[in-house]
């Protein structure tokens, strides 16, 4: 990769003289870091920094521009959080189903203009190297204001994370970076978007490490831990109000209430699961409805609107309802309705097509459950000692790892909100109980389960994109002759001398792939007037140029042959690929994929 920086280099520095004196200087930094960054680690931590500075501007900016629609178009006070509302007044429930059809049209108007399908942090660090689109990842952000802003149940924090990714990622081709510190950059611009918009930074740098880039290296931690820094750091500098939670609890001593712990995050993984299923299932029926996609949207804007008639604290994310209803004393039926009028809400509005996240839902729904889940014991005569809100918050972090991921990042989010270390112990049982539970069970995360759902098959972020890149396209020889399968053994041997070739195309009238001919089998043949083509194997197993070589070496496998024939469209042969080349090459990039998670040479 070092030899790709001197021609970049040199196309920068060779400007026309006549250029402005600014651009020219600027052209010389942008050189000089490329440089810098590729000998130093101190140099990728400075830039991710600025990263984590400007991830942190686009977190307030963004959040303060929900919060203003919302006080706009339901008349609150700017102070105030929308689902603290005691009531909608009936005059403003049209307001979800205006920003249904706003979002509706906007994404059909986009749709005609950029069909690609928008990549999220996740998915550009798992599969594309981490290269995101700066322009689309804007419009993530428009899309997520005019859900949240119109009071749909998601949250911002996929418009966080998404204008941090691609902040970091501009900035990293702009510096020419490696493939694994693009991934890194992505990650810790993600992070910082997420660490300034709770004013948490451990849990945007977790965020990073556990669900963006999917390791924690000695390598990464420097420049992640500087973004979330400094991304929190400007939040707090520009007076954000971040979630911080002042409660008392008990305290958490007994391993009686570590097992309680352990059960409640047994039951938010599979609360979480019948969640992301419930979202599947709700995206499945609507997109058989009799209605156009634009206009999805506005119909569950009605729904979300009858709900929040009943239930307003279902507007929006919850941020103010997660903090009002842990200051109130709440029974089993209040408790039971608000968790099952939020998570309708949530299922609803993804459902329907609003674009958002689940995370600070999956936040809200955790406190709900873990209430629930100490009080239902108490009427069943179990009576545990645990504090009602011990539970809730360690149900905050429980639902939010089933759901999201991150045991670290969750317990780190309770542990930075209320200040409480053994709060943060406890809500560390709760979610490896639920992040194994869910693993087992379901396998995907929310992000995941929405790419399983499109189609693709990872199911981290760890970096699987080099895979694609392995085709038997790529990997194959095309210097493998062909002849007709009529040739006789006799003419086939003249041509082909013992040790020529291992093997030989056999070709029918048309010029299509008729099996592949052992040149040693030919000369193992006693009649030499015998057709060659009756010689022939693997008529019937040919690759593709696109296909995986997961794909290849299955075949190889189901085959047991030491080589297959690669075939076009019209079943011509385009080459051959050997199962140790394929082996080899695989070992080869492991190997270069080893190197990059450990920072070794």
């Amino acid at each position: 990769m070092s030899g790709e920086a001197a021609p970049a280099a040199s196309s920068l520095t060779a400007a026309p003289a006549g250029r402005p004196g600014l651009l020219r200087l600027w052209l010389h930094v942008v050189v000089f870091l490329r440089s810098q960054i590729r000998a130093s680690e101190i140099w990728l931590a400075v830039i991710c920094a600025g990263v984590g500075v400007a991830a942190g501007l686009g977190a307030v900016a963004t959040a303060l521009s929900a919060h203003l629609l919302q006080a706009l178009l339901y008349g609150v006070s700017p102070l105030r959080r929308l689902s603290t509302l005691p009531m909608v007044p009936v005059e403003r429930l049209p307001v979800l189903p205006l920003g249904g059809l706003i979002l509706g049209l906007m994404t059909l108007w986009w749709a005609r203009r950029r069909p690609a399908v928008i990549v999220d942090p996740v998915e550009a660090n798992a599969l594309h190297g981490g290269r995101m689109s700066l322009r689309d990842s804007l419009f993530v952000v428009a899309q997520c204001l005019s859900s949240n802003g119109f009071g749909a149940s998601v949250g911002l924090e996929a418009a966080y994370a998404q204008l941090g990714g691609a902040f970091a990622s501009i900035t990293g081709r702009a510096l020419n970076l490696r493939r694994m510190d693009l991934r890194t950059f992505v990650g810790a611009g993600a992070g910082a978007g997420i660490a300034a918009a709770f004013g948490a930074p451990l849990t945007g740098a977790f965020y990073a490490f556990e669900i963006v880039i999917g390791a924690y290296t000695t390598a990464n931690v420097a420049p992640v831990v500087a973004a979330a820094l400094a991304g929190a750091l400007v939040s707090r500098l520009l007076g954000v109000d971040n979630l911080v939670i002042r409660l008392p609890a008990a305290d958490i001593v007994s391993a009686l209430h570590y097992l309680v712990f352990a059960g409640l995050g047994l039951v938010c993984a599979g609360y979480g699961v019948v969640v992301m299923r419930a979202v599947a299932l709700v995206e499945r029926g609507v997109s058989r409805l009799p209605v156009p996609r634009w206009a999805r949207p506005a119909l569950g804007g009605v729904l979300l609107a009858a709900i929040a008639f009943y239930q307003p604290e279902t507007l929006s994310a919850g941020h103010g309802a997660l903090h009002l209803d842990l200051e109130e004393t709440l029974g089993v039926r209040d408790l039971a309705l608000l968790l099952a009028a939020k998570t309708c809400a949530s299922i609803l509005a993804l459902g329907f097509s609003f674009r958002g996240g689940l995370f600070f839902a999956s936040l809200y729904l955790g406190t709900l459950l873990g209430r629930l889940f100490i009080l239902v014991l108490a009427a069943a005569g179990l009576h545990t000692g645990v504090d009602p809100i011990a539970a809730a918050l360690v149900g905050m972090g429980g639902m939010a790892v089933a759901i999201i991921g991150g045991p670290f990042t969750m317990s780190f989010l309770v542990l930075e909100t209320t200040g409480d270390f053994g709060l943060a112990a406890a809500t560390l049982a709760a979610a490896i109980v639920a992040s194994l539970v869910v693993r087992e069970t379901f396998g995907y995360s929310f992000s995941t389960w929405r790419l399983h759902l499109r189609g693709e098959t990872i199911r981290s972020a760890h970096d699987v994109g080099w895979l694609r890149t392995l085709t038997a396209g790529r990997m194959m020889r095309r210097d493998r002759p062909g002849v007709p399968a009529d040739q006789t053994v006799a003419s086939f041997r003249a041509h082909f001398p013992l040790g020529s070739a291992r093997t030989v195309f056999a070709l029918d009238r048309d010029g299509a792939y008729a099996g592949l001919i052992p040149v040693a089998a030919a000369y193992a043949e006693s009649d030499e007037s015998k057709a060659v083509g009756a010689l022939a194997v693997l008529r019937d197993n040919a690759l593709t140029p696109d296909m995986s070589i997961k794909d290849c070496m299955s075949l190889f496998d189901a085959t047991a042959s030491d080589e297959l024939a690669v075939l076009d469209a019209d079943g011509r042969p385009l080459g051959v690929l050997s199962e140790a080349f394929a082996t080899r090459r695989y070992a080869e990039e492991l190997e270069k994929a080893r190197r990059d998670l450990t920072g070794g040479d």
